[in-house]
């Protein structure tokens, strides 16, 4: 294709939204005249199952829970006035104990102010705030400093907490966990609490809870005097959780105005409401999606903004598009193994990285590229008349045109800066695209089973480690004796598996002998 068809087909396919400030170029992806045509029928069905959504239709049948992340920046627009002044309250209810931390108001035992902030959960409760928090720092203006631990790792945790050491006076502790039980949030909680202990603090009056009403760990809050609790809704998942306290709580407290945050999803809301496709970004994304990967997850989506703040932008985006669109059955519970996987790094460092490969390697992926407009920082010109700005979009413009000549497909996605107001539009934007992909390959796109069976498996794995630690004698046996001792001779594996975590971390001992083989080793007690 030559210049002049690429700027006809990019006049044609440009999608401005001048409300939002935001612009899709879809012009690089490959499909014909015809295909928005033949999809008309098809996203239509998924603007009337959006409509039914957003009115409070059960969108989870398997749960039996309406999804209701759009009422968070729009209470108006929830089904009942019960849950819009839920949300009203949950918002103002927000904002005035961030005011009371940052006077001074609300205050630890030891110290004049709270003026850091230890964040605690898994997944969306950890992606989300991580994401904002990075991409919305104002490093010495930021009203607290954000600390985040997001795994059941000790060496991760340890860190973390050392970060900490000469501030846990002074440090909030946010412990997020929907339904209270998730082991990741709880462990992270209970290593928190051992420091405050072994630091002489109390732990309660430094930590405040983000649950849902009733829930273990809001019962404990309430035994135990924690300093605060903030409700989480039933119908609010945890990749879509960003605009509840999930995300509200942490970037209040950061100072970030999480009011602009709210009003660009709500906005970007109302542009993507619209049945007319050709005007509506997500649908074209979720169109584009479709086109690339047949509707069956054929390619990934490799994430490319070209901006530093935007770098956990990927991160954010595998969990959203990933645990939603990743289902092995459809709505009608026909076997599809559907997904879309997503990974990404910045520009221009993914030009050193991996570029090469997308340029000239295997063609399974298209690109989604994130322009910002506004380069921010200095205006230091590193040639005459040239700033590193300039330098870092022409790469942008530079790489979309190496991939497209070589038939590797891109989209671009155009911002105008970083702000909290764009935050809110972008995540708005993918959370609609999600929505509707999943309406046009016929998953339930709100519902995560195999997340769910994981946690069961590594509940079995545990209960299965109880058994193998009493088991364990002076007598050193190895690992398949162990297994049939206790009744588990089809686990040999993992009870040798377990052993050896526990040997390594001297919990058992481990005797190998020249025989390198794994079965070969003998355990016994320490």
């Amino acid at each position: 294709m030559n210049a002049a068809d690429l700027w006809k087909r990019y006049q044609q396919y440009l999608c401005s939204c001048p409300s939002i400030d935001l612009s899709l170029d879809i012009s690089r992806m490959h499909f014909d005249d015809a295909f928005l045509e033949r999809m008309e029928p098809a996203i239509q069905r998924a603007y009337q199952a959006m409509d039914a959504l957003e009115k409070g239709a059960i969108a989870n049948p398997d749960e039996n829970r309406m999804v209701g992340h759009y009422w968070l920046r729009a209470p108006e627009r929830a089904p009942n006035p019960e849950i819009t002044k839920a949300i009203r309250d949950s918002v103002a209810s927000i904002k005035a104990f961030a005011a009371d931390v940052h006077t001074g108001k609300i205050k630890p035992p030891n110290a004049a102010k709270f003026t850091q902030v230890l964040s605690i959960g898994i997944g969306g409760s950890a992606l989300g705030p991580q994401f904002v928090a990075d991409a919305l720092s104002q490093p010495g203006q930021d009203r607290m400093q954000m600390h985040f631990i997001d795994n059941t790792d000790p060496d991760g945790m340890a860190r973390t907490l050392s970060t900490l050491e000469s501030k846990l006076k002074e440090t909030l502790v946010l412990v997020m966990s929907k339904s209270g039980g998730t082991p990741e949030p709880h462990n992270g909680m209970v290593v928190a609490a051992a420091a405050f202990k072994s630091a002489g603090l109390d732990f309660a009056p430094h930590t405040v809870a983000v649950t849902m009403p009733g829930s273990h760990l809001d019962k404990q809050a309430v035994a135990e005097k924690w300093l605060h609790r903030f409700a989480l809704f039933d119908w609010v998942g945890g990749r879509t959780s960003e605009m509840s306290a999930v995300g509200l709580v942490p970037g209040a407290l950061q100072g970030i105005d999480m009011d602009a945050m709210l009003a660009g999803a709500a906005a970007c809301d109302e542009v993507t409401r619209c049945h007319d496709t050709r005007r509506n970004p997500a649908a074209l994304l979720a169109l584009m999606w479709y086109a690339a990967t047949g509707g069956k997850g054929q390619k990934d989506m490799v994430v490319l903004p070209y901006k530093d703040r935007l770098i956990l932008f990927s991160r954010y985006l595998q969990q959203l598009v990933m645990e939603s669109l990743g289902k092995r059955l459809d709505l009608d519970g026909k076997r599809v193994d559907q997904g879309i996987s997503v990974y990404g790094n910045k520009g221009s460092t993914d030009q050193h990285a991996y570029v090469q490969q997308l340029r000239d390697g295997v063609n399974n992926f298209f690109v989604t590229f994130i322009r910002v407009l506004e380069s921010g920082g200095a205006p230091v010109e590193v040639q005459p008349g040239i700033g590193a700005g300039d330098y870092l979009h022409g790469f942008l413009l530079g790489t979309r045109a190496a991939l497209f000549d070589n038939e590797r497909q891109s989209l671009t996605i155009t911002v105008r800066r970083v702000d909290a107001r764009n935050i809110g539009i972008l995540i708005a934007l993918f959370e609609r695209a999600v929505g509707f992909y999943g309406s046009l390959v016929n998953i339930n796109a709100y519902h995560q089973p195999g997340v769910e069976a994981g946690k069961k498996a590594a509940a079995a794995v545990l209960e299965l480690q109880t058994k193998i630690v009493k088991a364990l004698s002076a007598t050193p046996r190895t690992a398949e004796q162990i297994a049939r001792d206790i009744g588990a001779a089809d686990s040999a594996e993992t009870v040798y598996l377990v052993l050896e975590h526990l040997a390594a971390n001297q919990r058992a001992k481990i005797s190998q002998t020249t025989d390198t083989r794994a079965g070969a080793a003998t355990f016994c007690k320490v």
